[in-house]
């Protein structure tokens, strides 16, 4: 099983490559469903600072 962290293949800070990989999806995937949560619910922009202080590197 994966373990949750920080991806070295970095946008930003690793975040969202780091939850693709650990839920097993292509990364870009997940920048979009990001961005998605920070324009539409905007509580993304909280949880991905949040993510970049917690997830280990």
């Amino acid at each position: 099983m994966a373990t949750l962290k920080k991806s070295r293949d970095k946008k930003v800070a690793g975040v969202c490559g780091g939850v693709a990989n650990y839920l097993g999806i292509d990364p870009t995937i997940m920048r979009i469903i990001w961005l998605c949560a920070v324009l539409f619910a905007g509580t993304g922009l909280l949880l991905y600072l949040i993510a970049w202080l917690v997830m280990p590197d």
